[in-house]
């Protein structure tokens, strides 16, 4: 099986990469940046490349079974400050890859969506893939609508795709600077020794999923074949929430020192709480996180020792 990973550089473009290898798949990445922590890996076809350069992404599908879509131009707290370029540099360009791999007989696209900004502010809790979405960004708004795109070519050209709605990833390869990826930046606050700011009072609750729990869950929704009675959409998270001052307390029980925190007024794209039910994917794509809260704590702390952080 041949394997494209669009934004395969980035944090979890470089783990699923390491997934795929695992699993005995011939590896391209397709991206505009090198990896930031990572070398790149001498088995796996690097192509330098933007998804809005449509010419280099006709090239960069052919003869590939699997397309792994993780791109993307924004972020949740800032796509409402220019939402037309969010939907041209991510919906625009997501459509016409879409074109070129139906041309190109690509077997199947898996796209990452967002397990929290497409539902919006719940109804329910944990959330169902079937509930209500209502985004209060455009950052949700692009995914959830790139969704419906996969589903039109499904419909109209056979493209297969599965829809992964990842709740919050952590882990090794996350880049401690990011302006999101509250676990990371906060350890790597805690590593230099700076304070850590929350937005709020610390009781925004929000669903932790380890990088290596996630990457599983994609790799196993490329082998994933659905009947016609099964689904493609699929919310991927470790289906229990923790709120920001519990996840600063697990934080002080692995780093075994006090954590210098700071809270600042909350933000109006935060919703209260964002918990996904993952009945579904553990159904049908035989997938279930294995890595609990303190043991991925752990495994990110241990990795983020080993950087020279400014």
């Amino acid at each position: 099986m041949k394997s494209l990973v669009i934004g395969g550089n980035g944090f979890i473009g470089t783990n699923l990469v390491d997934a795929l290898v695992n699993k005995g798949h011939a590896v391209k990445v397709f991206d505009r940046y090198p990896s930031r922590f990572r070398e790149p890996n001498p088995i796996v076809e690097y192509v330098v490349g933007d998804l809005g350069n449509h010419g280099e992404v006709e090239e960069v599908v052919q003869g590939v079974d699997f397309v792994f879509h993780l791109a993307y131009t924004s972020l949740p707290h800032t796509s409402n400050e220019d939402p037309v370029y969010d939907i041209r540099s991510n919906v625009v360009d997501t459509v016409q890859m879409l074109q070129q791999c139906s041309t190109a007989a690509v077997r199947k696209v898996i796209f990452v969506s967002s397990g929290g900004t497409v539902y919006g502010i719940p109804q329910n809790t944990p959330i169902r893939e079937d509930d209500a979405t209502d985004p209060i960004c455009s950052y949700g708004i692009t995914k959830l609508a790139i969704e419906k795109y996969l589903h039109l070519f499904h419909r109209l050209h056979g493209l297969d795709y599965v829809v992964a709605r990842i709740s919050n990833p952590y882990g090794e390869q996350q880049n401690p600077d990011a302006k999101q990826g509250a676990v990371t930046v906060f350890l790597g606050n805690a590593k230099r020794g700076n304070p850590i700011t929350i937005w709020g009072d610390g009781e925004v609750v929000r669903d932790y999923i380890y990088i290596g729990d996630a990457v599983q869950a994609l790799v196993k929704s490329a082998e994933y074949q659905p009947s016609a009675s099964q689904h493609r959409v699929f919310n991927i998270g470790a289906g229990r929430g923790y709120s920001l001052n519990q996840l600063i307390d697990a934080m002080r029980g692995v780093l075994e020192k006090e954590i210098d925190v700071r809270y600042t007024p909350g933000r109006v794209e935060d919703v209260p709480s964002n918990v996904l039910d993952i009945t579904r994917a553990t159904n049908e794509l035989g997938w279930k996180p294995e890595i609990g809260l303190e043991e991925g704590l752990s495994r990110t702390w241990t990795w983020l020792k080993t950087l020279q952080l400014a």
